[in-house]
């Protein structure tokens, strides 16, 4: 269950200073604004904790839902520099992540999170409500992409929070729906706002700064379901440096049942810190990215599936889902009506591509299928790795499908994948194919013992 989401919106404002001292400064208007332009730097940390209890779907229909406890933490440091975009409706940025973590407890489950060394350096595209990362460098798993996702995106971020015009303190404004959309992870905000007071001038470390102060409670919908947010918080905004520089939200994200009952909340605190970057990082200059394709293609937006446990390892494309791993097999589903089936199997009992098809052959008669076509075995790649595929064409009843096996046998062990595709859908025959040939076994595979 997905629910970083909830808790990275919601936060405590917990910086005190001792040496601050906001200035009336009460009569002077002054601008807000952060130039979001291609190359704009900064360097952003970002900690999130939480508490509370989760609504888990009840197990048998007309029962309450379970509510389990959930606590977690996190912390994200990464350098993030604005690119040009593709398209004049998205916004893009590359990023270079150094330091990861993450880690929340459901229940007596205990889930943790990272990014692996070789692709910190991501590019991230948002347009409208989607948010899509992507690593130039190599493909990314889904876990990968999540602690992405849930972050923040702060060119959407900070301009709605801003006001469009010189304000004075005392005056105040409402946050964009873009802005209500990064901090609340609303798909929909039903009703309610949040609004955004300038405080004053306040003098920190010697440099002039805006206080700001937000609060709120919008009701919407996410991934979670049906939700209430109440947010507290205040920000600063150097006036030298043109960046809001901190950022920390408190509040309680409230989920709620059909009839907008509270069956769960969940409260935190979410702190940004954001400073100008004097010198573009070696991995962010211009050199460094011009000769990668910083644009998302079939080839850089592959996931990776590595189970380590299993011993298996493939690359999909992002339209397939990794759904049930269970004993040694693992399913993957499209939203498109196809699926693949992949089992592990140790070397003796890995199948020879005959013996498979005739196998297969003779399970369709048995459920009165009608074969209509088939192409036999054809070996794909040969030593050290031998893979073969073949297909048929198979009519159920009314339904007409295309059916693709394959046979990996490697010295440690061997895999076998049957994958079912609608017969009239040509466009999936291709992401297949790159499945299988990314197909390998990442450990020896033993019988397991009775």
């Amino acid at each position: 269950m997905r629910t970083a989401t909830c808790f990275r919106r919601v936060a405590v404002y917990t910086l005190f200073l001792a040496s601050l001292a906001t200035h009336a400064s009460a009569q002077e208007a002054v601008t807000l604004s952060e130039p979001f332009k291609p190359g704009h730097t900064t360097k952003v940390e970002v900690q999130v904790k939480l508490t509370g209890k989760l609504a888990l779907p009840p197990t048998e229909k007309g029962k309450a839902p379970q509510l389990v406890a959930v606590a977690g933490t996190s912390k994200l440091v990464y350098e993030e520099r604005l690119l040009k975009p593709d398209d004049a409706e998205f916004l893009k940025t590359v990023r270079a992540y150094r330091d990861v973590s993450f880690e929340r407890t459901v229940g007596e489950t205990i889930q943790d999170a990272g990014i692996r060394p070789s692709v910190r350096r991501m590019v991230i595209i948002k347009a409208g409500e989607r948010k899509a990362p992507f690593s130039p460098d190599g493909p990314l798993t889904w876990g990968e992409i999540d602690v992405v996702r849930t972050d923040v995106f702060n060119p959407a971020l900070i301009p709605g929070l801003l006001p469009a015009n010189a304000v004075k303190p005392g005056q105040s404004w409402k946050a964009s729906a873009a802005a209500i959309s990064e901090l609340t992870d609303m798909e929909k905000v039903e009703e309610g706002s949040i609004a955004i007071e300038f405080v004053g001038i306040a003098k920190v470390n010697e440099r002039q700064m805006a206080r700001l102060k937000l609060s709120g409670t919008v009701r919407g919908v996410n991934e979670d379901g049906p939700n209430r947010q109440t947010l507290t918080g205040s920000a600063y905004f150097d006036l030298e440096s043109h960046v809001l520089t901190y950022l920390s939200v408190k509040g309680t994200h409230e989920l709620l049942d059909g009839k907008a009952q509270t069956v769960g909340a969940i409260e935190g605190q979410f702190t940004m810190t954001r400073t100008p970057v004097a010198k573009m990082p070696a991995d962010l200059t211009d050199a460094s990215l011009r000769d990668l394709d910083l644009k998302p293609t079939a080839e850089n937006t592959l996931l990776l599936y590595d189970n380590q446990e299993l011993g298996v390892r493939f690359l999909y494309a992002r339209g397939w889902r990794v759904g049930a791993v269970q004993g040694k097999q693992v399913t993957l589903d499209h939203a498109r009506g196809a699926g693949i089936l992949i089992t592990i199997e140790t070397p003796a009992k890995v199948p020879a591509p005959d013996d498979y098809l005739k196998e297969v052959s003779g399970y369709l008669t048995k459920e009165k299928a009608q074969i209509t076509a088939t192409e036999k075995p054809v070996r794909i790649r040969s030593e050290p790795v031998q893979l073969d595929r073949f297909s048929l064409d198979v009519t159920f009843g009314m339904e007409k499908v295309r059916l693709e096996y394959a046979v990996l046998k490697q010295t440690d062990g061997g895999l076998t994948v049957a994958a079912r595709l609608p017969a009239d859908d040509a466009d999936l025959r291709p992401e297949v194919t790159r499945i299988v040939r990314s197909l390998s076994v990442t450990k020896k595979i033993v019988e397991e013992k009775k």
